[in-house]
């Protein structure tokens, strides 16, 4: 009996005294026509982004002085999402291409 009273208070105190923990998602951004769609979405920090090529073109997913993904032809690329910032990104091989990824703590 006790040792199921010490596992609740462990498993209260590891979710913060019954906060629900966030479940992580995946956030889809597709590359149509040589644009991001959507070109702006929200994420929360532990989601992964997905960018999913239909172009014919490889493009990149580039954060000026920060991070890079490549995206394949016809291909996908993700990233974690790791810090609550917001980012505007572009394609470095085509810089009209462009995105904003806002991040919230969880």
């Amino acid at each position: 009996m006790r040792a199921g009273f010490y596992l609740v208070a462990i498993t209260g105190l590891m979710l913060g005294n019954g906060a629900m923990l966030a479940e992580a998602r995946t956030i889809r951004v597709t590359i149509d026509k040589m644009a991001f769609v959507p070109a702006e979405i929200e994420a929360q920090v532990g989601d992964t982004i997905e960018w999913v090529n239909n172009d014919i073109l490889v493009h990149t997913a580039t954060v000026k002085g920060g991070w890079e993904v490549m995206i394949p032809a016809k291909g996908t690329a993700s990233r974690a999402v790791v810090e609550a910032v917001q980012v505007d990104y572009y394609c470095r091989f085509h810089p009209n291409m462009k995105g904003r990824i806002s991040v919230a703590a969880p």
